[in-house]
């Protein structure tokens, strides 16, 4: 079973030319603007750093600004080596004042893996137009020279951590799971047999992030134990094969086979009842496979497998 943490990313490229944002003519280095990546950041609404704390000497800073006029070298020919994120904001804007700060906190804890572009639409109102800025606070990526597609408005910080992470990914940067002490404490409760403090915690999560994949499989694994608290697996598995067309019994027996590690099997038998079945008791066995799925997460080739499978029982 995969974990559902490890998801991978979901931002695609865009299909913005940002070739046409390059200036006729290289903008003079005397120019304050046209500082280069490793040259002084003005600073963000939150004021960004100057420099990479701790650093490498010579690394790029992790927040800077970025203009109309230095676009080329700051965010073009930088993202060639270091992905680059956009921050779109502006003074009057409060929900911009609440994500830089988050954005900025993890551009230092970067430790130059990626740089923090701050781009003031109002002083920059060509760049924001060619980079199809309809509202803000806007986030997009540059890698390689190309767009990866962001967000727009604020999000929690997990979901910001998670997109940054993808824009690593996007650049070929390894990455390790972000730790989320909300979920490794829904884990240790549901770790710990407390079934409800678990449910709670991950619903939770999820009424923060309603896209948590995490929370999600936990949550559907609360589900999964309350169904299989106190029965006898060895009598639930025997009451199943005797009568195929028992389809409780067929259910319960998946759930027995997903917590035994027999988790393609328990896929396979809810594929043959779906087969066998029609109506409303065939739709209530698609959706306690499909639970299961969640279980596992995504990524997990033998849900995958399944869902062809499923796919062409249905169709």
């Amino acid at each position: 079973m995969s974990d559902p943490r490890t998801t991978p990313s979901i931002f695609t490229r865009g299909a913005v030319d940002l070739g046409a944002l390059r200036p006729a003519s290289k903008p003079a280095p005397s120019t304050p603007a046209a500082s280069g990546p490793a040259g002084p950041a003005a600073g963000g609404p939150a004021g960004a750093p100057a420099a990479n704390p701790g650093g490498a000497p010579g690394a790029p800073a992790a927040v800077i600004d970025v203009t109309e006029a230095n676009f080329q070298t700051t965010v073009l020919q930088l993202s060639m080596t270091t992905p680059v994120i956009l921050d779109f904001w502006a003074d009057w804007c409060e929900p911009c004042k609440q994500l830089s700060p988050v954005l900025e906190k993890l551009a230092a804890e970067g430790g130059g893996s990626w740089v923090l572009g701050k781009v003031d639409v109002d002083a920059n109102p060509r760049l924001a137009q060619a980079l199809r800025v309809q509202g803000i606070p806007m986030v997009v990526a540059v890698v390689g020279g190309q767009l990866v597609e962001g967000f727009t408005g604020v999000l929690p910080e997990p979901e910001v951590r998670r997109y940054v992470d993808a824009v690593l990914k996007a650049g070929g940067v390894q990455v390790a799971p972000a730790e989320d002490p909300r979920m490794d404490a829904a884990d240790d409760a549901l770790m710990g047999g407390d079934l409800d403090e678990a449910e709670a915690a991950y619903r939770k999560i999820l009424a923060e992030s309603p896209q948590d994949r995490a929370a999600e499989s936990g949550l559907a694994q609360v589900e999964l134990y309350r169904r299989i608290e106190g029965v006898d697996p060895a009598a639930v598995l025997a009451k199943a094969a005797a009568d195929p067309d028992d389809l409780d019994a067929q259910r319960l027996a998946a759930d027995v086979e997903v917590l035994s590690g027999q988790a393609p099997e328990a896929y396979e038998r809810l594929v043959a009842a779906v087969k066998r079945s029609s109506g409303e008791e065939r739709d209530a066995v698609r959706k306690h496979l499909l639970s299961l799925f969640t279980v596992a997460g995504p990524d997990d080739p033998a849900v995958a497998s399944a869902r062809r499978a499923l796919a062409r029982a249905l169709f």
